[in-house]
This record gives C-alpha cells, sequence and structure tokens, in this order.
C-alpha cells in the first residue's frame, strides 16, 4: 500500500490508502474543533478567517490563523523533502517510515498535550495537528501523483462533481466500456474517501468525549498498522519494486 508509486498503483491500493489515512484526518479534525474550536486541516476555512480579520482590522487575531496555515505548508515541505529524499537514496518504504513517524509523533503529543494546562495547550494542540495533517496529506498526494487527498474534502467533493457530470454525460445506452468504468472507479474512491472522512470524524468526536487527549493516541493506531504492514511486505522476496535501486 506505501511501496508502489504513480502509475504503478492500482485504484484499490488507491482506494485502501485513501480510506484509512482519510478517517484518521477526519478524527483529529473533527476531535480537536470539538475540543479547542479549531479546525487543524480546513486550509480554506483558516484562510477565509484569516482574509476576514485583516479586512476588519484585527491583525493580531489573524495572526494565529496565518500561523495554522503556515504549518500545514511546514508540514508538507518536511514530508515532501524526507521523501524525496529517501527515494534519492532508494529507500523503496520511505513512505511507510513517514507514516510511522507521523503516528509517532502523534502520540507524542497527545502524551506532551495531557501534562500541559488546558489553556496553554491550544495552541500547541492546534499547531502540532496542522503540521501533522499537513504532512499526512502530502505523503498520499506525493505516492498517488495527486489522484488521492485524505484532508482536501473540498476538493474531493469537486472531483466527485465532475465525474457524476461525465457519467451523466455518457450515453445511457452505450456499452459499459473503458471510460465509464474508469469514472465509477473514480467516483468509488472520491465518494468513499469523503464518508471514510466523515465517519473518523464522528468516531474521533466520540472517542475524544471518552479519554480527551488519548484519542489521539488511538487515532495512530491505524497509522502504525499501515505503516508496519508495507514495512512487512517489503521485507518479503520478490521483484525489485519502484523507488528501490538494483
Amino acid at each position: 500500500m506505501l511501496i508502489q508509486r504513480g502509475d504503478d498503483r492500482s485504484q484499490h491500493l488507491d482506494r485502501r490508502l485513501a480510506f484509512i489515512l482519510a478517517a484518521v484526518a477526519g478524527s483529529l479534525n473533527a476531535a480537536a474543533f470539538h475540543a479547542v474550536g479549531f479546525f487543524s486541516a480546513n486550509m480554506t476555512g483558516n484562510v477565509s478567517t484569516l482574509s476576514s480579520l485583516i479586512a476588519m482590522g484585527q491583525w493580531w487575531h489573524g495572526l494565529g490563523y496565518l500561523v495554522i496555515v503556515l504549518t500545514f505548508i511546514g508540514g508538507a515541505a518536511v514530508s515532501s523533502l524526507t521523501i524525496d529524499l529517501g527515494l534519492h537514496r532508494g529507500i523503496a518504504t520511505i513512505y511507510a517510515w513517514v507514516v510511522l513517524a507521523e503516528g509517532a509523533m502523534l502520540v507524542a503529543l497527545a502524551l506532551v498535550r495531557l501534562g500541559m494546562e488546558r489553556g496553554h495547550g491550544v495552541p500547541f494542540l492546534i499547531f502540532g495537528l496542522s503540521f501533522l495533517m499537513g504532512l499526512q496529506n502530502a505523503i498520499v498526494t506525493h505516492i498517488s501523483q495527486a489522484r488521492v487527498r485524505t484532508t482536501h474534502v473540498s476538493g474531493m467533493a469537486t472531483d466527485l462533481g465532475i465525474g457524476l457530470a461525465r457519467l451523466i454525460a455518457m450515453r445511457q445506452d452505450a456499452p459499459v466500456g473503458e471510460e465509464r468504468a474508469t469514472v465509477l472507479l473514480k467516483l468509488r474512491l472520491h465518494a468513499g474517501t469523503i464518508a471514510c472522512f466523515m465517519a473518523g470524524g464522528i468516531l474521533g468526536v466520540l472517542a475524544w468525549r471518552w479519554c480527551g487527549d488519548l484519542s489521539m493516541a488511538l487515532s495512530a493506531l491505524p497509522l502504525f498498522a499501515v505503516g508496519m504492514a508495507a514495512l512487512q511486505g517489503a521485507s518479503q522476496p520478490g521483484p525489485p519494486r519502484q523507488g528501490a535501486r538494483p
């Protein structure tokens, strides 16, 4: 799931990865909003709020939203630089290692947050989650060549609408050809990803109400499972994988 890249990836691999990571992103985004009233992955909303505050002359209040956006960008940049460096050195499992690193940082974030005063821990939580969401979105964007997003629901909803329009525009009496099958596969990907993001959000809020900050550590479990499964699969004998040097 985290080894093949770009055109070497099947729709099945893209769906599995998108559904799992979208559920994690939805869980963290909704739980954080439920807890402190901020979105860690909704950059559209954060930039809109920043624009509104600047327009009203409330520059100081808008500074926090600017930092959220910059932190998200920083997470994506760190992720991309790490992946590019790993691929350049022939580390075919670099995506798995970055996912495992995300899970470890998520657990660390939860533990540090537990030791902080509630008020002081709010910026730490939001900026930490924004960094990790940027990091995660860059992973799936990189490995799928931008076919998959896990934190950007606006883009997924747009792709879903475009796919529906293409499906409707096709002749209803035409045989199910390659183009129609491709559109249907993309619709499954985008609709399923949005559904998993929403389901993850529901579970995230319920988990937060049950165990508070420790729910972030629970959200890291799927990341560890995906990363370890990829490492285990890469260790099995088989043909050379893309990204690895001969």
